[in-house]
């Protein structure tokens, strides 16, 4: 392996460099400078090469076109490589390389694509202005070709990074300070998210300190009063704190830690415990002296529910006549696999409470619904949903076809219908809807989805609460690239199945 390639594969801890033990601030910003230093680096390069292949490849498709396409600006290679240059500014001008950003949301790709936009119009104008020539290549080539590029890449980095954030790699190490309750919610849901990119090294608490926090697989151990957090930081080389909650009885607590961070280098990161709420509904309004979050409310009619049932009713329909030929050779499959009809339908819990006839693939015997009853007692699954990972009422062929998710297929006929969704909340029984509390029914504010939520986060696997709360935070923040990218993750678990029985 060449120098260069083991640079760009080696971990985090590699590039780690050697500073002063004796120096306490070194130690506390050591860490988290290596790392980001690297990743940034990294991702300069990568953009680097990217623009100038885009900006190539305009070159070479306006020389073919014409003979003065050399005059589009002063030469082939200065104008070029100086939209180049000023491409590479408006992406750090707009802080694509921000690390908060990186491997989390789609913030970074909407960075990348607003200077990319900006930068051309800039250009755009300036050659209005400007009695030159318009380098259209620039435009009608370089833009499309690198913008695709660039979110590539960025792309391709991100799935390295999460990769690598599985291993322990490129994680900012945290100290969270409040009370008991707020830092265990808070570490819970760091550990829960693959893509929290924090790593919780501590806590410290206003209350009970000999106690050790819960976290999801474990305890987190205290490590410091939360007045003295400044110096567990340099202790532990943790660059980052996350405040959950703060002191009621020191009201500049905040303001006072903010200080002795800043000297050290560390991050302050604030996490109001707003649960259930996602960020593309919390708008930031600053007022002199007091930092408001506003919350918009969570909204079930409208512009953007016309949008999501015309999503449905083009993907379904597409679906069904892509499908058609797969799901007459399931269909088959299943008649011949045991005695019985293909289809099976089930009472099922739709939007608003309204009971409808949901299709799927037969998965098992015929008398499946009367053996139930001598199978209750055995119920591995949560509590409310009835599941056995061994169930015996499961054919052969049903085994596959639920591991593949593959019986589901005729519900897309349900989604034509106006009865379900592409993607929405699992659709329930109306006996589990009677063991419902009453926050819970918030799940049928929409309609049910083929996949969703608890389809591509383990689906069976998951606990009661666990799955209520993905399918409630579904319901309130769902967005069109929402629906989008739990389609594509829908689409990879089929081929690698996780609680799928």
């Amino acid at each position: 392996m060449s120098r260069i390639d083991a640079w760009f594969t080696a971990p985090a801890s590699v590039f780690r460099p050697a500073f002063d033990v004796g120096s306490e601030i070194a130690r506390a910003v050591a860490p988290a400078v290596s790392w980001r230093r690297r990743l940034k680096i990294r991702l300069l390069v990568t953009d680097t090469l990217v623009i100038a292949l885009a900006m190539a490849v305009a070159v070479a498709v306006a020389t073919e076109a014409s003979t003065s396409a050399a005059a589009l600006v002063e030469s082939r290679v200065t104008g070029p490589t100086l939209m180049s240059v000023g491409w590479l500014l408006a992406l750090a001008a707009f802080r694509t390389r921000s690390t908060p950003l990186l491997g989390i949301g789609t913030r970074e790709y909407k960075r990348v694509l607003n200077a990319s936009v900006m930068y051309f119009g800039a250009v755009a104008t300036a050659f209005v202005l400007v009695p030159v020539a318009p380098p259209r290549a620039m435009f009608l080539v370089a833009l499309p070709v690198g913008t695709v590029g660039l979110l590539a890449s960025r792309w391709s980095w991100r799935r390295w990074l999460n990769h690598q954030r599985t291993y322990g790699n490129y994680l900012s190490r945290t100290i969270v300070v409040g009370d008991r309750a707020d830092v265990s919610y808070v570490a819970r849901e760091l550990e829960r998210s693959s893509s929290a990119a924090f790593s919780v090294v501590g806590a410290a608490v206003f209350d009970d300190a000999e106690v050790p926090v819960s976290g999801l697989s474990g305890t987190v151990p205290i490590v410091s009063h939360p007045d003295r957090v400044a110096d567990a930081v340099g202790r532990l080389d943790a660059d980052s704190v996350i405040v959950a909650s703060t002191s009621r009885d020191n009201t500049d607590y905040m303001r006072d830690l903010s200080w002795k961070l800043e000297a050290q280098g560390t991050s302050l990161v604030v996490a109001p415990r707003l649960t259930n709420v996602a960020g593309s509904r919390i708008q930031f309004r600053p007022v002199d002296g007091l930092p408001l979050l506003h919350v918009d409310l969570a909204r079930y009619a409208g512009v953007r529910f016309v949008m999501k049932r015309a999503f449905d009713i083009v993907v379904s329909a597409g679906a069904v006549a892509v499908l058609a030929p797969v799901m007459l050779v399931i269909a088959l499959a299943v008649r011949m696999d045991s005695a019985g009809p293909a289809f099976f339908k089930q009472e099922r819990v739709g939007k608003d409470g309204q009971t409808f006839s949901m299709l799927k693939f037969r998965s098992m015997v015929n008398t499946a619904e009367e053996d139930l009853e001598n199978l209750l007692a055995h119920s591995e699954g949560n509590g409310v949903l009835f599941k056995l990972k061994q169930d015996p009422r499961v054919t052969r062929v049903g085994a596959f076809l639920r591991a593949h998710s593959l019986d589901e297929l005729p519900q897309f006929i349900n989604v034509l219908r106006g009865e379900m969704s592409v993607v929405g909340p699992r659709p329930p029984l109306q006996r589990e809807v009677q063991k419902y509390e009453r926050h819970v029914h918030r799940r049928l504010y929409i309609r049910p989805g083929i996949t969703g939520m608890w389809q591509v986060n383990g689906r069976s696997d998951l606990d009661w609460d666990e799955s209520v709360r993905l399918d409630l935070y579904y319901v309130e923040n769902w967005t069109l690239y929402t629906d989008l990218s739990i389609v594509w993750r829908t689409i990879r678990v089929l081929f690698r199945p996780v609680g799928a029985y």
